[in-house]
Parts: C-alpha cells; sequence; structure tokens
C-alpha cells in the first residue's frame, strides 16, 4: 500500500506520524511511504533519515492526499485537510469527534474510512494507542499546573513541594485512569498533597497499591467535590468516556468557593473538558482566567515534547498500521475486534455509537458497515 504521512498543521503541533524507524518497517513490507517535506524536523527527524528509511520526500500536503491510499496523522484533520480527503481513503490519527460536529460531518461527507486511535481496544477492555499520549499528558499536566500557580502566571504564587516549613500544594486529580496515576506519579514526585477521586473501587485500590500512604484516594460516589475544590490548589480533570464527550464534573459556580489563583489543568478539554468553563488553548496562548481561577486547557499538550510523544505513539500505533497495510482494511478489522472497536466513520456511516448519539446520527455497527 502506499501510506502518506502528512505534516502536522495544528497550532504547536511538533509531532509527526511516523518515525523513520516505522517507515523502514513499512518499506521493508514492500509498501511505499511519502513523508512531507520536513514534517519530522521538530521532533529531531530529518528527511534524510526518511530517504535512508526509503520514504519519498513530497513537497505538498496536496500531494500526500491525492497519492496516499492511507493517511497516517496525530491529530485530528483541519479544514483545510478535510477538504483533500477522498473517497475510500483510510485515515488513522486521533480523531476525538464526539467534541466536534464540524469535523464528524467533513469526514461523513468524505466518505472515507476513519479509524481513530482513541477508541482501538485492547483484550483487557483499555485503549493501547490513548495510553501512551495520556501517559505524557498526564505527567505534563502537573508541570503546566506548576508553572501555572507561579504569581508571574497569575497564579497563587504556590511551589508545589513548598518549602522548609511551609506546606506542600494540595493537587486534586479526577479520575484514575491513565492521565490520574500519570499525574500523580509527578504530583507525589514534586511533594504535593495528592488526592484522586474515580468511581471505581478496583482501580482505587490498584493506585492506592502503587502510591501506598502517598496519595488519598475517595469514591466519587463518596467524595464532597465541593469540598474538595474548594481545598486544592491545582485540580486536574483527567476524566474519560471513551470516545464520547467527557462529562461536565465542574460547574461555572463552583469556581467560586476555589482559592483565587489556583489553577485547572483540563485534559480532558480533547473531549469538550470535563469543567464547565474549559475551552480549547494553544501552547503559545495556554491559560486564561475565569472568576480568578486559571484554566489551562491545551488540546495537544503532549505535542509541547514532540521528540518523547512520537516515539512512544509509534512504539503503540505501528503493528496496527502494518496489519492494516499487510492485510487490507476490511481483513485487518474484520480480524481484530479490538481494532475493529477503532472504526468511527467507513464511507459515510457513522460506526462509533457514542458520536452517533451526540449528533444524532443513526449507528451502523462496525461489523455490519464492513458487510454492507
Amino acid at each position: 500500500m502506499r501510506i502518506g504521512v502528512p505534516k502536522e498543521i495544528k497550532a504547536q503541533e511538533s509531532r509527526v506520524g511516523l518515525t523513520p524507524d516505522s517507515v523502514k518497517v513499512l518499506t521493508s513490507n514492500g509498501h511505499e511511504v511519502l513523508v512531507e517535506n520536513n514534517s519530522g524536523f521538530e521532533s529531531g527527524f530529518d528527511n534524510d533519515q526518511y530517504k535512508k528509511a526509503d520514504a519519498k520526500i513530497v513537497s505538498q500536503a496536496t500531494d500526500i492526499f491525492n497519492d496516499s491510499e492511507i493517511i497516517v496523522k496525530v491529530k485530528e484533520p483541519l479544514d483545510s485537510e478535510i477538504t483533500m480527503i477522498k473517497e475510500n481513503q483510510i485515515v488513522f490519527t486521533y480523531l476525538h469527534l464526539a467534541a466536534a460536529k464540524e469535523l464528524t460531518e467533513g469526514l461523513i461527507k468524505s466518505k472515507s474510512v476513519c479509524i481513530a486511535y482513541e477508541t482501538v481496544t485492547d483484550n483487557n477492555g483499555k485503549l493501547p494507542l490513548l495510553a501512551p499520549m495520556s501517559a505524557v499528558a498526564g505527567r505534563m499536566s502537573i508541570q503546566a499546573g506548576a508553572h501555572s500557580l507561579e504569581k508571574t502566571q497569575k497564579g497563587r504564587g504556590l511551589l508545589l513541594g513548598g518549602a522548609p516549613g511551609v506546606d506542600p500544594a494540595t493537587v486534586v486529580i479526577l479520575g484514575g485512569g491513565v492521565v490520574g496515576e500519570n499525574a500523580a506519579l509527578i504530583a507525589i514526585g514534586m511533594k504535593s498533597n495528592v488526592y484522586i477521586v474515580d468511581k471505581s473501587t478496583q482501580r482505587l485500590e490498584q493506585l492506592k497499591g502503587i502510591f501506598r500512604d502517598k496519595i488519598v484516594t475517595i469514591q466519587s460516589d463518596k467524595a464532597d467535590l465541593k469540598k474538595l475544590i474548594s481545598e486544592c490548589d491545582l485540580l486536574i480533570g483527567g476524566v474519560l468516556i471513551p470516545g464520547a464527550e467527557a462529562p461536565k464534573l465542574v460547574t461555572k459556580d463552583m469556581l467560586k468557593i476555589m482559592k483565587r489563583g489556583s489553577v485547572i489543568v483540563d485534559v480532558a478539554i480533547d473531549q469538550g473538558g470535563c469543567v464547565e468553563t474549559s475551552k480549547p488553548t494553544t501552547h503559545a496562548n495556554p491559560t486564561y482566567i475565569v472568576d480568578n481561577i486559571v484554566h489551562y486547557c491545551v488540546t495537544n499538550m503532549p505535542g509541547g515534547v514532540p521528540r518523547t510523544s512520537t516515539l512512544a505513539l509509534n512504539k503503540a500505533t505501528l503493528p496496527f498500521l502494518a496489519k492494516l497495510a499487510n492485510k487490507g482494511c476490511v481483513n485487518a478489522l474484520k480480524e481484530d475486534k479490538n481494532f475493529l472497536a477503532g472504526l468511527n466513520i467507513f464511507k459515510g456511516q457513522v460506526t462509533y455509537k457514542a458520536v452517533a448519539d451526540v449528533f444524532g446520527h443513526k449507528y451502523v455497527s462496525p461489523s455490519e458497515a464492513l458487510t454492507n
């Protein structure tokens, strides 16, 4: 197959869909890989490295989209890219459609095959292609929050770990999944007081086993969320419902009980955010203030560390991409129910129920779509 890697055009997005090592695996299997000029440069991969991996360097994104059977990206296609997507073309990337009506409509209209990294599952019901970026985002959330707490960033003027004779800051993490676990790891390392709220008692027990007495775990049904929010200095939103819009756990009214200059880092912003006052921001302008509370809502947090993120992402995505290229779309998806779970749109049909429900489209099961 012919696989195309366009340069990411989302603001401050420096990751790239394939590393040279990943390209070499694909070309060694007889596939042709087209890489847009300098698409990997910001991640530390230059054109020569791709050429040595037998990739063809292409000067324009239009040529990538025109000539490729599979488009491999990191972030969702933007408007100018949607218009270039062809019927039957396979798009393999993060999509987060439940929070993106216009993108969803554009991809339906294109009659392409859209496979979302974030809804591919494994045998344990986990999300192996979302996990590496969730881990990065979780770790970065504490860095971002710590920086945003500085007075020069309009925060409270607190150091997360405190100082001799000064208490450390309090971090409350909503969601004990991959984001929450990795946020806790860094927050503990910075000597913060850490609380994790999750609905699953089993997951909370796992986290307690990992972190011991360094965290306080609270089941969401029993949590006094208002009290926690009023006492925290840094709130991390790490709630995830796979493929669906994030629930709004923190309302605008709750901001009034938070400490002036405290910080919210809403990692769930890709899925619409779990805070009512969250709105997407960029690495160039990452924060804004609502009711004296600093909001950090960057939609592509791992893009700030593109080298680490690209390497971690490729390790997870390459086996699926190789299967897609070697076996073809229909066979690869039919043979692997976990991979099939990643199919969100198939030739004009919405094949992910949460996306169909939120926008009022008819839902067609992925297996049904493939056999029609």
